[in-house]
């Protein structure tokens, strides 16, 4: 269904660039558990609500009702269900989670050049989430002033998505999510630079995290 597509699957359009690589270090560096997946967003979105109209892309959204709602059953529900399990199941053991949603973002769309490297995406509104995103800020600021982090953008953090949709169904006091977002010029530059960057984002989260 995508023969002859390649160069579009392999670009940001197709999946998010180095997030997966990311978010396999944080998940080792901080032992926490990791959910992924490798389908690309051009097949189904996992990231928007089942009813977005992005859910599905210009090639999948002209498959038959049958043939959208199987890609749901295979690939969107399996996942999303087996997050809000893990989730779930620690909020019931009156335990507190802290959500990482690791994504990235083409440094340029369109015409407008994206002014940050890294993005934290929260809801104001969610006393828990903006303390950790200031926080992570502020420790970006004190180790790697370098650095151009910015919150809520390239995107608003209540904007469509798995971490709005789960703010729906957990309370404030126990489920924060955070969305990071990375320029995706970091890991398709130089393999040392990106190995730092990994590292440095993953001790700056493990510091921000441990801090009170």
């Amino acid at each position: 269904m995508f023969r002859g597509q390649r160069r579009v699957l392999d670009s940001h359009r197709g999946y998010d660039i180095g997030a997966l690589a990311l978010a396999r270090h944080l998940a080792k560096y901080l032992n926490a558990p990791l959910h992924f997946t490798t389908v690309s967003r051009l097949l189904v979105d996992l990231n928007r609500s089942v009813h977005h109209y992005a859910v599905f892309s210009s090639v999948t959204r002209q498959f038959d009702p049958a043939s959208r709602m199987k890609l749901l059953n295979d690939y969107y529900f399996p996942y999303r269900a087996a997050v809000e399990h893990q989730i779930a199941r620690s909020v019931g053991r009156n335990r507190a989670v802290i959500h990482i949603s690791v994504h990235s973002f083409t440094p340029k769309l369109g015409d407008h050049q994206r002014q940050a490297d890294i993005g934290l995406l929260y809801d104001p509104a969610r006393n828990g989430e903006k303390r950790l995103c200031h926080r992570l800020k502020d420790t970006f600021g004190g180790t790697s002033p370098h650095l151009r982090v910015r919150r809520n953008y390239p995107y608003r953090g209540t904007a469509d998505g798995f971490t709005t949709d789960l703010r729906h169904r957990f309370p404030g006091n126990r489920y924060a999510g955070i969305e990071l977002e990375i320029n995706q010029r970091l890991p398709l530059g130089t393999a040392q630079v990106w190995r730092q960057f990994q590292l440095l984002v993953t001790k700056t989260f493990d510091t921000a995290l441990r801090t009170r």
